[in-house]
Parts: C-alpha cells; sequence; structure tokens
C-alpha cells in the first residue's frame, strides 16, 4: 500500500499535468473503461441536501457534435478532435424547489431518509431556500445554486482524468439561450427540468503546455 507522501505527490502532480487543453488528438481515444471511471467521479460528487442536480450528456453523434461546434465558441476548436464531449446540465427550480417531486423522490428513495423525519428536513431545506440564500425570487437563482454545484462534479473529473493522464478543457464559451435551444429541440431538456451548466472537453493533448502559473500560496491562502 502507498503511503501518504507517495499519494500526496500523485495528486499534486496531477493539478501540475492538467491544463485547458485546447488542441486534442483526434487519433487517440479514450477507452470506454477509462471514461467510465472519469464519470464516475462525477456521479459521486458531493451537492447541498444530497440533491444531485446535475445530469451529464455525453455527446457521441456526429451530427450533434457538429451543430454544438457551430453554436458555441468555446467547443469550436475542440470538435470534432476531443474524444470526449461532455455537456453538464443544471436541475431548474420545477426540480430544485423545497417542495418539487424530484427533490421529494430524491430524498425518500435515494437519499432513504426515513418518512418521520423527511416533513422536517423538508422544512429545512424550505427555510433554507426562503432566508439563508434567497433563492426564491424569480427563476434564475434556484437554476444558479444548482449550475454551481455542477462545477464540483466538473472539477472532480478533470482532477480524476488527470490523475489517469487524461487532458481536458472546461468550456463556458457559448451562449446559454441558443444552446438551450438546440438542446431543447434535441430533446433533451425535459421541458425545462434542466438548463445548460458547463461543457468539457477530453482527450489527449497534441503538443505540451506552457509552465503553470499561479499567484503565491501565502497570497492566496490566509491563516486567521
Amino acid at each position: 500500500m502507498q503511503n501518504k507522501e507517495e499519494l500526496k505527490k500523485q495528486v499534486l502532480d496531477a493539478f501540475h499535468f492538467r491544463h485547458a487543453t485546447k488542441q486534442f488528438d483526434p487519433d487517440k481515444k479514450i477507452t470506454d473503461e477509462d471514461f467510465r471511471f472519469i464519470m464516475e467521479t462525477g456521479r459521486l460528487s458531493p451537492s447541498s441536501f444530497g440533491f444531485e442536480p446535475w445530469r451529464f450528456l455525453v455527446i457521441q453523434d456526429p451530427a450533434l457534435r457538429e451543430k454544438i461546434k457551430n453554436a458555441s465558441w468555446g467547443a469550436y476548436t475542440k470538435l470534432p478532435e476531443a474524444s470526449h464531449f461532455v455537456i453538464i446540465l443544471a436541475r431548474t427550480k420545477e426540480d430544485t424547489k423545497y417542495d418539487s417531486d424530484y427533490l421529494k423522490d430524491q430524498l425518500k428513495n435515494v437519499s432513504k431518509i426515513p418518512e418521520e423525519f423527511l416533513e422536517k428536513f423538508l422544512g429545512r431545506i424550505e427555510e433554507f431556500q426562503k432566508e439563508d440564500f434567497n433563492l426564491l425570487e424569480g427563476d434564475r437563482p434556484l437554476y444558479d445554486w444548482a449550475s454551481k454545484q455542477t462545477y464540483i462534479a466538473l472539477a472532480n473529473m478533470m482532477t480524476a482524468a488527470a490523475q489517469i493522464g487524461i487532458d481536458s478543457c472546461p468550456i463556458e464559451g457559448f451562449n446559454i439561450e441558443k444552446m438551450n435551444n438546440l438542446l431543447q429541440e434535441e430533446g433533451l431538456l425535459e421541458d425545462g427540468h434542466f438548463s445548460i451548466s458547463v461543457m468539457a472537453a477530453f482527450g489527449y493533448r497534441t503538443e505540451e503546455p506552457r509552465p503553470k502559473t499561479r499567484r503565491p500560496f501565502d497570497d492566496i491562502v490566509k491563516w486567521v
């Protein structure tokens, strides 16, 4: 079994390896086993109250990839060269409001919260959404809250990929309304239950990146 120092070095090596890859090698494909591993780290990611307010669309159809490429300036240089391309959707107010059917099902049948505690737990979520985070005024706050959580899954998937030598690039370069219209036409948003949050390309780099640059540790981390 590896000791802690070896594991820490491996993790940090993966963070140094990872970069926002702009050009992918179209001739190198990620194996099904490796990509399922990457997606599993996304599925196992934490979310507020255990909502799991996301869906991961692995875009394989060449025609749909071409539509996305032409609709998203951020994806234009990644498709079709990337081995795998993922669109991460966030659940909307339809599913994330404290009294939604999805939430009740999630807590009862997935999180397995006992029936005698369910009403009290839903009441705590209602208080959180109404008072703590003020999420119920309009449709956007609950979507934004869910969207923030999708980035936890995104980060975990990119880190997991880097740990096994696979490159990635997160993508926000798109018009939300335009992309939602495209995905709705493809029947992927379930009549307003989802909205696009972020995208990511995975594959293998064609060239080495420049050295990683970051602000100094002591400028970022403050001990108080």
